[in-house]
């Protein structure tokens, strides 16, 4: 097998991976949509890899494969930025989550009221 088929094969077999871990739940639909994203890419530049001579002769780039490494550096910082900002946002919602039950459980039971409750301390029984 040549190197173009080996990739496009690594990258269907990444797809039909990914499609395993999400339909099992492994994987959040909004995760799977990247990597599959990524595997068909992958795919697509594997089976046709002219097409990164193309787009590197389009955007001006001699060298071809610095087109692909600086798309991947691309794709890996967004990808991160993406992941700060969930934890970021699961944070907070976990600092939040912690202060209402430290609120509840500051707060004493409220019990029925009782036929005295009303009364001032000095007439109580």
């Amino acid at each position: 097998m040549n190197l173009n088929l080996t990739t496009g094969l690594l990258g269907l077999a990444l797809a039909a991976l990914i499609l395993l871990l999400l339909r099992r739940d492994h994987l959040y639909v909004m995760h799977a949509l990247f990597w599959v994203l990524v595997a068909a890419a992958a795919a697509v530049l594997g089976l046709w890899p002219g097409l990164i001579d193309r787009l590197a002769a389009w955007t001006g780039i001699f060298y071809p494969p610095t087109l692909l490494l600086l798309g991947g550096l691309i794709v890996v910082l967004v990808k991160a930025l993406h992941a700060d900002m969930l934890n970021t946002r699961l944070e907070r919602e976990v600092r939040r989550l912690n202060q209402r039950i430290a609120m509840l459980e500051a707060d004493p039971p409220r019990s029925a009221p009782t036929p005295t409750a009303g009364l001032p301390v000095q007439q109580r029984p």
